[in-house]
């Protein structure tokens, strides 16, 4: 049963804190990008207006110094980045990366990641967001953190990709690595497999990566099968769950469930890090998922509970993708920032009607929601072994569950063994 208070009414202040800086606005592409930072200012906005930062703990974090960023970048990545973000007009260093070959250098120039001014600056903050994340935590001052402007999980150690610059996530849990923890759980619920995480500690049996995401058949950037499993003193500790385009929230739980808790819980983490991104949702022009809020609400819930069950509560939660910008975002991670900071929402909790005039005023051809929920259907029917999917009578949802079965058994069969798992056993 879901243990939330009456519609509007947060739950008192836990231990948890919100990463925040308005710099993190400063991270924009161009006018015309799909990632907008709107989508940041408005759950802020939305957060604030339902009481869920009021006398909650915000830290400032500082950018990310060079030092931080070469735990996973190279040092031409970075000296590209502050070059390209330093000299000359945007459309002329864009015709200049371009001159001298067809592939953008360091991925910088590229139509999904466009050179803008000041980048590199923009970029370090958002990583410094999630390190002041990690150090919260490992300081011991608090037990969850939130930082919604991080997430950046494609960005390679020598290039940038699918509109990331520097890997939050990675930057920390290298961080976290020296700085006490030996055994850091990452689970991706972006639509788009997290395949630079999951790159940067590709053979380290200190970092379990769990990814569930849109089959890479369906989408960029075309990673993440379920034979991705990890690689040398590291096998075992990749795990990948594709589901079919237009999974629904019930579907996507039963994969969720049948798989993450018990990759969790073999694991035995001491901090458990989560990259939210809300691309996954039905409205999200640049997947295929059909998830709702509600079933993005469910899962940020179930991380929780695994930090709360196998990590002593550690959780580090940051963004990523999510191209709704005014719909779905803000209503996602504003469920997100709620869930950390011990505040759950009744998701039919009204928007408030200062938060739609101000929104109203801006885009006033949107169709603003009027509650914090889409009335999406969550309950989902338990994973219980192959040959196990039940009949419900509607094809639809007998095809989507057979299909959906399918995946977790490739992936049990994949990962699990080497887990020390039985794949076939629905108790493992």
């Amino acid at each position: 049963m879901d243990a939330t208070t009456s519609p509007g009414t947060p739950t008192p202040a836990a231990d948890g804190v919100v990463v925040w800086s308005p710099d993190y606005l400063n991270y924009r592409w161009s006018a015309d990008h799909p990632m907008n930072p709107t989508r940041l200012d408005l759950t802020m906005s939305l957060a604030t207006g339902l009481g869920l930062i009021e006398g909650a703990e915000v830290v400032a974090p500082e950018p990310a110094t060079d030092a931080d960023l070469l735990r996973i970048h190279t040092p031409g990545l970075i000296a590209a980045v502050k070059e390209a973000g330093s000299a000359g007009p945007p459309a002329q260093r864009l015709t200049d990366a371009r001159a001298d070959s067809d592939v953008a250098p360091h991925g910088l120039g590229s139509e999904d990641n466009p050179i803008f001014p000041r980048m590199h600056e923009a970029s370090a903050i958002l990583a410094g967001g999630t390190l002041a994340a990690a150090r919260e935590i490992a300081s011991g001052r608090t037990r969850r953190a939130v930082s919604i402007g991080g997430g950046m999980h494609h960005a390679m150690a020598d290039w940038a990709s699918g509109f990331c610059v520097y890997n939050d996530a990675a930057i920390a849990i290298s961080w976290l690595l020296d700085n006490g923890f030996d055994r850091i759980a990452y689970i991706d619920v972006d639509a788009h497999h997290g395949d630079g995480v999951q790159h940067a500690f590709l053979g380290d049996p200190r970092v379990l990566t769990v990814s569930v995401h849109q089959h890479p058949a369906t989408l960029w950037p075309n990673t993440g099968w379920s034979s991705e499993v990890g690689s040398g003193a590291g096998e075992g500790t990749s795990v990948n769950v594709p589901v079919l385009p237009g999974t629904v929230d019930s579907v996507w739980l039963r994969a969720f469930h049948a798989i993450v808790p018990a990759a969790v819980a073999a694991f035995k983490p001491q901090i458990v890090i989560s990259q939210c991104g809300a691309d996954s949702h039905r409205e999200d022009p640049l997947a295929d998922l059909s998830l709702t809020v509600d079933g993005q609400r469910a899962a940020y819930r179930a991380m929780r509970d695994l930090a709360d069950r196998y990590a002593d509560g550690r959780w580090i939660a940051v963004g990523g993708g999510g191209y709704g910008l005014v719909r779905v975002v803000p209503r996602s991670w504003t469920h997100l920032i709620a869930t950390v900071l011990g505040r759950d929402l009744d998701p039919g909790v009204a928007v408030p009607e200062s938060w739609r005039q101000a929104v109203a005023a801006k885009a006033p051809s949107v169709d603003l929601p009027t509650t914090m929920t889409d009335n999406g259907d969550t309950d989902y029917l338990p994973w219980d072994g192959p040959g196990g999917t039940p009949e419900t009578g509607v094809n639809a949802v007998d095809r989507a569950l057979i299909r959906v079965d399918a995946a977790i058994i490739a992936t049990r069969r994949a990962s699990f063994p080497l887990l020390g798992l039985d794949p076939e056993d629905p108790r493992d």
